[in-house]
């Protein structure tokens, strides 16, 4: 897989997992901010006469709620329940309740169940009660009370109380005793909650995201091993071609008098020293010399010349792999800008064919006219050959 499309992938893979993350963090926000639920709590006051002591007796205890669409203010009347026991729960329009004078506020205490809290409250509303106390019936806990949900049912105060509330006030009127009950707000709460819908959708979203991110984890290692393995595999392949192109190149012994040990001559371009008698040297075919030990491992690593960078492997004519293309330095043409000036070092093919023409003299002559067709710049490249060859000469005698 090509470099480019591996980025692009991951870069895909990526925006992906970062939108995930805050699409399923707005999500959780939106549920934990915007889902939730105010509700007041309600002191329920209650005076009554003791018909024992005689004495008037007062409870208060916040143990009552204030209905969800109710009017949060206070109310108090004596207390009546339905006439008859079988119409507690006040879910037929048609209840009585004990007569009361029009002047005299009063408060129905109702019982929970059979109907909802919204056709309780619109029954009792009708009488022109001022308040109504639904005790919770059949709950679980003692305590328990909920923000009944009643719409339309206009500014009547409603509350729930406990069911042992209720039934403590119930069995005070069932004994003729007269019971004033006065209501007052109480605590205001603040309950967040998720539903369930919500915490499901939540975490097929979360899911969703860590695959997506598995997935890309999965995806990058496996191409960075494959990526890994590939390149060591081209490293061999090249290591292998640079020792072929290696054992091709002249080598060449330094004696005495030649001029690589000249005080003018250019020195070793790897180790920047200079030649001396009996070091052994490579000749590359660009014709820079360098020390057989220098310059070997820099041709096993890089397999350019030190100084010009011409790849010694198309110099040569090694043939390569198609998977080490991608890895193979840019050649001599292109390092050195443009075409070359030099037909002689300039292309491979020719610097080959060159190398070959200038250790053979018998056929000098022939190569050096089919490279130049100008005769003064083959009086240029005969000079050269007569140079080189005589230098040659001497390190043979």
């Amino acid at each position: 897989m090509a470099p480019s499309l591996i980025r692009a992938c991951r870069s895909l893979a990526l925006s992906t997992w970062l939108l995930s993350f805050c699409f399923v963090h707005l999500l959780c926000l939106d549920f934990t901010v915007a889902e939730k639920e105010e509700w007041y709590t309600a002191f329920v006051n209650i005076t009554y006469l003791d018909p024992v002591t005689s004495e008037v007796k007062t409870e208060k205890t916040e143990c009552g709620r204030y209905g969800e669409h109710s009017p949060k203010k206070e109310a108090r009347g004596l207390v009546l329940v339905p006439s008859l026991p079988q119409d507690r729960q006040v879910c037929d329009p048609h209840v009585r309740f004990p007569p009361v004078s029009h002047n005299i506020a009063w408060v129905a205490l109702v019982a929970a169940g059979n109907c909802t809290y919204r056709e309780k409250i619109r029954n009792v509303a009708n009488l022109n009660a001022s308040a109504v106390v639904i005790y919770n019936v059949g709950s679980s806990s003692a305590n328990d009370t909920i923000t009944m949900p009643h719409p339309g049912t206009g500014d009547v105060v409603a509350i729930m109380i406990p069911e042992p509330k209720g039934r403590e006030i119930v069995a005070l009127l069932e004994q003729n005793i007269v019971v004033m009950l006065h209501i007052t707000i109480g605590t205001r709460n603040l309950q967040k909650y998720v539903s369930r819908t919500s915490v499901v959708f939540v975490s097929i979203s979360f899911i969703v995201l860590m695959i997506i991110s598995l997935a890309w984890l999965v995806f990058y290692y496996i191409q960075r091993f494959r990526y890994a393995n590939a390149r060591d595999r081209n490293q061999r392949r090249l290591g292998d071609a640079a020792k072929k192109a290696i054992s091709k190149l002249q080598v060449r012994t330094i004696k005495k008098g030649d001029k690589e040990t000249e005080s003018d001559f250019d020195n070793c371009a790897v180790c920047i020293e200079g030649y001396k008698p009996n070091d052994v040297v490579r000749i590359l075919p660009c014709r820079h010399v360098f020390h057989k030990h220098c310059v070997d491992p820099w041709l096993q690593d890089h397999r350019t010349c030190p100084m010009c960078k011409m790849n010694i492997l198309k110099a040569l004519g090694v043939p390569l792999n198609a998977d080490c293309s991608d890895e193979n330095p840019p050649d001599y043409e292109m390092s050195v800008g443009g075409p070359p000036t030099n037909p002689i070092s300039g292309a491979s093919e020719i610097t080959v064919n060159e190398s070959s023409v200038v250790l053979d003299p018998a056929g000098t002559e022939v190569g050096l006219q089919q490279l130049y067709p100008d005769s003064e710049m083959v009086h240029q490249a005969g000079e050269s050959h007569i140079i080189a060859s005589s230098k040659y000469n001497t390190s043979d005698i």
